[in-house]
């Protein structure tokens, strides 16, 4: 059995004292440090929160356009509750407590006029703002076949999601053919046949494309590279997805570069060493061993480049042309839903149907970019852990 002597008993004595009785300062810093690094986490939630608030009545199906309605006479007024007569003037709890009766018969004589005047379209009846017209085709007064449309302003608005999610995939996939094979390049360069001086060199002046603004980048194709490539091939529209998605892989590239470069470089030495060994060359040795090894991590950087990709808004709103096409033509020009957003929230009616339909395409993308992500996250954390192994 041990003995206890001084010097154990000094130890446990220092053991006893850790803590924030021992240094109250360190404890309270230390616990500084954890609540401050829970902020975005807490951000996120809180942002999510705000536009899912605004988003839920249209996801629920509570909104109701139809500009055909079953009207109430005014002479009902007093035998609706407060409830029944705020729904059916589309009106908040705030806004119905600050109206007197006056204003609430004078809003309802308003609505029975425009319901009187709306009937005379057959798609008057019609709820555009029902996940029926938000995603599938329908059968539009005045056009020969169902039609995918966003149309927020008119006689009869039309909110289909379907011409922004295609523009937004069109550019996206843009974006990443152009700057993935260009990063993959140059991160398997940089990071296996470079030479040490040119490496750190030419690592940070490529990570450096990341703090372009990307109003500059957008300016740039709108002014210079939408006008050089409509002279060069001469196609109809100037600003098109080709165009927007060119300006938009420059500024993927970095994402790319950075994160496959690390990966690329913590593939242990003694594979290329293996390789070499065995007479391969330094190219075959990274593109048939160093490569492989580091597939996670590279998927890692495509999933974060096409979340950068997605969610870029200035670029693609300068230089797609914004017309809201239903075409797989990558010539033709289109609209993103990050352009959308930009472009309507501003002047958009307050808690309008256009309104909350826009905060429901920001709950879409967030939820796409949230998971494109985490599944990046996931597989870098699985890179690591097959690299340096289980501890």
């Amino acid at each position: 059995m041990a003995k206890t002597t001084p010097a154990n008993r000094s130890v446990g004595w220092i053991g006893l004292k850790r803590g924030h009785r021992a240094n109250p300062i360190e404890w309270c810093l230390e616990r500084l440090i954890f609540l401050v690094s829970l902020t975005a986490i807490l951000m996120i939630l809180l942002i999510f929160l705000f536009i899912g608030r605004e988003a839920l009545p249209v996801a629920l199906g509570r909104v109701n356009t139809a500009l055909v309605q079953k009207t109430i006479p005014v002479s009902d007024l007093d035998k609706l509750s407060e409830s029944q007569l705020s729904d059916y003037l589309g009106l908040t709890h705030d806004q119905f407590a600050s109206m007197d009766r006056d204003t609430l018969r004078t809003l309802m004589e308003l609505k029975a006029e425009s319901v009187h005047e709306g009937s005379s379209n057959q798609d008057a009846a019609l709820n555009t703002a029902s996940w029926s017209c938000l995603v599938r085709p329908h059968q539009w007064s005045g056009y020969p076949r169902p039609e995918f449309i966003w149309q927020p302003v008119g006689e009869i608005p039309k909110y289909n999601l379907v011409p922004l999610i295609i523009g937004s995939l069109k550019v996206s996939v843009v974006a990443l053919v152009f700057s993935v094979p260009l990063a993959l390049a140059a991160a398997i360069y940089v990071a296996q046949m470079a030479r040490p001086r040119i490496r750190e060199v030419a690592k940070p002046v490529i990570e450096l494309l990341a703090g372009i603004p990307s109003v500059v980048l957008g300016f740039f194709a709108l002014i210079v590279m939408a006008s050089a490539l409509h002279g060069l091939f001469g196609y109809p529209s100037r600003l098109n997805a080709l165009v927007a998605g060119l300006a938009l892989g420059v500024s993927v590239i970095p994402v790319v570069f950075s994160i496959a470069e690390d990966a690329l470089t913590s593939v242990p030495r003694s594979y290329v060493q293996a390789a070499l060994a065995l007479g391969a060359s330094r190219w075959k040795a990274a593109w048939q061993v160093v490569l492989p090894a580091a597939l996670p991590g590279v998927f890692a950087a495509v999933a974060l480049g096409f979340g950068r990709a997605i969610g870029e808004t200035m670029i693609v709103l300068m230089a797609s042309g914004n017309a809201s096409i239903v075409s797989w033509n990558f010539l033709d020009s289109t609209r993103t839903i990050t352009a959308t957003i930009a472009a309507e929230l501003g002047e958009v009616v307050f808690s309008s149907p256009h309104y909350r339909i826009l905060f429901l395409i920001g709950v879409l993308l967030f939820i796409v970019t949230f998971l494109t992500n985490l599944v990046a996250d996931l597989v870098m954390h699985r890179l690591k852990s097959e690299l340096e192994g289980k501890r």
